[in-house]
């Protein structure tokens, strides 16, 4: 059983599918629904959905080249690198199309799906393992309970499957913000580019933003305009997302019409829990994939591409478990999910989570794309490798032996 039917939820139920899993999917609304995220999908995302077999040439698909930057007056290019295991291009697509696109794709595979059903808890044996959940379907309707031996929780940032186990975020890692709002602008819409901004700063204080800005081209007469940001460190405190973007859409050229008569949408914000700031990610018969566990990227905010593959490593390894006897054979292999996603991320975001303490929630991007390094191409696409996590196993040319010699350096995170 999976709950969740986003980018995770819907993509352990491909998977599981695939493998021969009977598969409920459940989801607590409708299809189409409207999601709050950048759109944007960098190689990693669309090396998933490749693997999933969803049609990237179809129409509704928008590709990119690449990144844009923009810092204190310069601006650098930077095409996605060709690497033997990515592919050398993004997407962009509305989580509006997205969502119900992989929702639908998921039971064309063989997934049973019911939209409009909130699970409201857990269902345990005498020695506290899940068996199942219970769920509400609406006002006036009966209570219904659903039975599976095991559980996918992928109930997004609110991770409710999860504190009914008990298993709490870590107070230590900051949950950051994202608003993004539509736009019509024909100028931008076409952009081979996700452009990004990394010298914004707080109306209020004058301090940078702790994160950055973005334009993301939707290829529909559209662009995805929106922030993201960490909470500051300086006692934490709040960025005011709608006042920093008023702040920031004057400094963009008039002609590309970013303004309050072509907004095609209101501001909408979410919460973004990054760092795999829940463990740990299996316990008593459910397995945690994405926002639910806190897999969005502390380097880059980016939680899709992240998403979708802890769902395939979390179908691989129950399909695996299923395949024995219940009981602790079948346990033994559970708890390797824990150990594969730190085996993945576990020092790609221990370091990022020391990079967002000591430098991106203190002083932002601005320090990191300093006027030497935006007129440097190695040092960028270094860099670029770095936050996007775009890079290949084992490495192909220098850049991706450094990344890789560096990770190595960083001691293993506990699970």
């Amino acid at each position: 059983m999976v709950v969740g039917a986003g980018p995770a939820g819907s993509s352990a139920a491909v998977h599981l599918a695939r493998a021969g899993v009977d598969v409920l999917l459940l989801e607590k609304s409708g299809f189409p629904r409207e999601k709050v995220c950048g759109d944007g999908l960098t190689p990693r995302s669309v090396y998933q959905l490749v693997r999933m077999g969803i049609d990237i040439d179809a129409p509704g698909w928008v590709r990119n080249k690449g990144m844009r930057w923009v810092c204190g007056g310069h601006q650098a290019e930077l095409d996605w690198p060709r690497l033997g295991a990515l592919p050398d291009f993004g997407l962009t697509r509305s989580r509006h199309d997205f969502d119900d696109l992989l929702a639908t794709h998921a039971r064309a595979t063989g997934a049973r799906l019911r939209t409009q059903v909130k699970v409201t808890g857990t269902l345990t044996d005498r020695a506290g393992h899940v068996t199942g959940v219970t769920a509400s379907r609406g006002p006036g309707q009966e209570p219904v309970t659903y039975r599976a031996p095991l559980v996918v929780a992928a109930d997004g940032a609110s991770a409710r499957t999860a504190l009914g186990l008990g298993l709490v975020r870590d107070t230590k890692r900051p949950v950051a913000v994202a608003a993004r709002r539509y736009y019509r602008s024909e100028a931008r819409t076409h952009d081979p580019y996700l452009e990004l901004w990394a010298d914004l700063r707080c109306p209020r204080t004058g301090l940078d933003l702790p994160g950055y800005g973005w334009v993301f081209p939707m290829g529909d007469g559209r662009v995805n305009v929106g922030l993201g940001t960490l909470p500051q460190q300086r006692r934490r405190r709040p960025v005011d997302l709608r006042e920093a973007l008023e702040h920031w859409l004057p400094r963009l050229p008039a002609e590309w019409g970013l303004n309050e008569e072509n907004a095609d949408s209101g501001l909408r914000s979410a919460p973004l829990p990054m760092g795999l700031n829940r463990r740990p990610q299996y316990r008593r018969g459910v397995l945690l994939v994405g926002d639910s566990a806190g897999m969005v990227s502390p380097w880059s905010g980016e939680g899709i591409a992240q998403a979708m593959e802890a769902a395939g490593v979390a179908a691989e390894i129950i399909a695996l478990a299923l395949a024995r006897p219940a009981g602790p054979r079948r346990e033994h292999a559970l708890r390797q999910y824990p150990v594969e996603i730190q085996r993945l991320w576990g020092r790609y975001y221990r370091l990022g989570n020391l990079a967002g303490d000591l430098l991106f929630s203190r002083y932002g991007f601005r320090p990191v794309l300093h006027p030497r390094v935006m007129a440097s191409p190695h040092l960028l696409n270094a860099l670029a490798r770095l936050l996007t996590h775009v890079s290949d196993e084992p490495a192909q040319d220098t850049i991706d032996a450094i990344l890789h010699g560096l990770l190595r350096l960083v001691p293993s995170p506990r699970r």
